[in-house]
Parts: structure tokens; C-alpha cells; sequence
């Protein structure tokens, strides 16, 4: 019987192959080598997300196209699991982990709070609760996604439905009646995002920077990102689209306006006013507000297989289940806990960070 480390780096090597084959199946085919940059964890829908909370999962190659295919319903089953490690603020209890919480499969940190979910489908919550964002309907059982915002959490249902509880001040935490064939979700400061089965987009809750209005004949998109009052998506060509507020930086270019050029995306992670892309090579790319250096990506962060951008730091998963954070750390938000190994998966709230390490059954 395999080992639990074994599955691990099993999971890690079939990322990076399907990486790789997206590559390769590009080059083939004529299409420029992707540039591209990190992934988003939660969400997500990685991610996600305040900060971007995906739960969506990394797109991952066909063996016959070029062009990155609209991923499925998450299998939790299929999922590898462990304990959750948080670090940062905790001021709000978001890193006190609850105890005997094991078999978790995803996690999505929000402002002040955090999410697991756990491998039988149901969700746990701690951290802030001011307005029951970790109070998990009764029996909300057969998830297979979160996603925590500002002060609102989200559930995708295997049945491809979505579950909204905590702040609905703007409607963020109320699906639009009839939303079905939802295959990954997100949620920021006041809005929330769906990524259907057809690769469209539905957007929901505050608009007061046009974040819930989706971009008219958006489509083919594989991965979504809700940042604090703005939006990303990940189209299967590799290229990535943004709408809502452009201009909360004091950058040139606002957060919500993609660079020129930016192709040969595999993932995308949208924060408060910064985003990060992962790119084919496993480099990071940032862009946005850069006033703690939230968005000047050290060197260390290669071989990248994931990212989560918070609020004024950022978080990288690397190939070999270490973590390499960066940005402000005034709550010690990047100071990731010494000998981290073996992570499956991370996130990355307003001022607090987690993060799945697996573990032995």
C-alpha cells in the first residue's frame, strides 16, 4: 500500500507533467511557448478570496489540444488530505486551528477567518464570526469546494450548486436563483464569482466598481479570482481578462488591467489590489499595488505549482512542497513556520496564512 508521502509527490509530479504537456502540445501545434506565471488557491476559486479565494483547481493538460481545457467538479475522494498549518494574525482566532481537525482536502482563508474542507464533503470554519461567516448551515454536507470573502463564505455542491452564508448586505452570499453546473467558485471583500461547465461566467453581490459584471461574450474561461472590488479569469488560451475597480493602486497600471503581452497563464490568484499569475515554467509573475512589495517576486519562488495573494503579501507553493512568502509582515504573514514540508496546498487571508500538510493515514 502507498504511502501518504508517496501520493504526495505523486500529485506534485502529475501537476507538473500536465504543465509540461500544455507546453509541449502548444509548441506542437504552432502557438508561442507560454511566459507565463503562478496559480491561484483559493481560490482557487484557488483561488480565494478581502483577498482571492478560488476553488477552482489547476487546469490540467488533454494530450490532444493546445489549449487549456475548462476543468471539472473537484473528486474529494480522489483528493489528498492532511492537516491544516496557519501562521499570521490571529488576533481573530483565524490561526488557531480547531483541534482533531484531520482529512482535509482544501482550505480558503477570508478576511479574518478561515475555512477546510474535509474529505467526506463537510466544512469546518474558525476565526472571526461578526457576521456568521463560520456558521456552516446545518447538514451542508457533499461539498467540494469553498471560498471565503470579506465577511461571507461560499460551498459548491457536487451537484454543481452553491451554498452562500455570512454578510448578504449586498447580496454576495445569495447565488442567483437557478445557478446550476458550477464547477469552481470564489469570493472576495463583497462579491462572489461561479465558473460554469460551458466556461461562462456568472458574478453576484456588490457592483460598485462593475466587479460582479461580468464582461459581455466572456467564454473558454478555465479558472476564476475575485479580488476586493475587481475580477480575473483565466481563458483557455492561456490569456488572462479582468474587470471591476482600476484604479485602487498607486501603480501606472491599475489591478484590474492586465499587462500587455501576458500569455501562457496557468493559473491566476487576485488579492486585495494585487494579483499573481503562474506561469508555464513554474516562474511568478505580480502586478498591481506593490507598497509592502507584495508583487516583487523573490527569486526563491521557482518551480511554482500554486499561489495565493492577501492583503498586502503573497504566498507560493513550490514543486517540492515547501512555501516561500513574501510582502508585508507586520503579523508575521510571511514568516512561514520553519521546516514547512510536504505542502499539498495554500491560501492566504487579509493578514493571516494557511496551508494543507499532508500527513500519514
Amino acid at each position: 500500500m502507498a504511502t501518504q508521502r508517496g501520493a504526495i509527490t505523486a500529485f506534485r509530479l502529475a501537476a507538473l507533467a500536465a504543465a509540461l504537456a500544455i507546453v509541449a502540445a502548444a509548441c506542437g501545434s504552432g502557438g508561442a511557448t507560454p511566459t507565463a506565471t503562478v496559480v491561484g488557491s483559493q481560490t482557487a476559486s484557488s483561488v480565494s478570496e478581502g483577498p482571492s479565494h478560488s476553488g477552482s483547481a489547476t487546469p490540467t493538460a488533454s494530450a490532444s489540444a493546445s489549449l487549456l481545457p475548462i476543468p471539472k467538479l473537484p473528486d474529494v475522494a480522489a483528493m489528498p488530505s492532511g492537516k491544516v498549518i496557519a501562521w499570521g494574525d490571529d488576533t481573530q482566532g483565524q490561526t488557531s486551528i480547531p483541534k482533531g481537525l484531520v482529512k482535509v482536502v482544501a482550505i480558503s482563508a477570508g478576511d479574518e477567518f478561515s475555512l477546510a474542507l474535509k474529505s467526506d464533503g463537510t466544512v469546518v470554519g474558525w476565526g472571526s464570526d461578526e457576521s456568521g461567516q463560520i456558521d456552516i448551515p446545518a447538514g451542508l454536507s457533499g461539498v467540494v469546494a469553498i471560498a471565503g470573502g470579506g465577511t461571507h463564505s461560499l460551498a459548491l455542491k457536487s451537484d454543481g450548486t452553491v451554498v452562500g452564508w455570512g454578510d448578504d448586505t449586498d447580496g454576495q452570499a445569495t447565488p442567483p436563483a437557478g445557478l446550476s453546473n458550477v464547477i469552481a467558485i470564489s469570493a472576495a471583500g463583497q462579491h462572489s464569482l461561479a465558473l460554469k461547465s460551458d466556461g461562462s461566467v456568472v458574478g453576484w453581490g456588490s457592483n460598485a466598481n462593475g466587479e460582479s459584471s461580468v464582461l459581455p461574450g466572456l467564454s473558454n474561461v478555465v479558472a476564476v479570482s475575485a479580488g476586493y472590488d475587481y475580477s480575473l479569469a483565466l481563458k483557455s488560451d492561456g490569456t488572462v481578462v479582468a474587470w471591476g475597480d482600476k484604479y485602487p493602486t498607486d501603480t501606472p497600471t491599475g489591478v484590474a488591467v492586465v499587462p500587455a503581452g501576458l500569455s501562457g497563464i496557468i493559473a491566476i490568484a487576485a488579492g486585495y489590489a494585487n494579483n499573481l499569475v503562474v506561469k508555464s515554467d513554474g516562474s511568478v509573475f505580480g502586478w498591481g499595488a506593490d507598497e509592502e512589495g507584495e508583487t516583487d517576486v523573490p527569486n526563491s519562488a521557482s518551480d511554482v505549482t500554486a499561489v495565493a495573494a492577501g492583503g498586502s503579501f503573497s504566498v507560493a507553493l513550490k514543486s517540492d512542497g515547501t512555501v516561500v512568502a513574501w510582502g508585508a509582515n507586520d503579523q508575521n504573514q510571511t514568516n512561514v513556520p520553519a521546516g514547512t514540508t510536504g505542502v499539498l496546498a495554500i491560501d492566504a487571508g487579509a493578514t493571516h496564512a494557511l496551508a494543507i500538510v499532508g500527513q500519514a493515514s
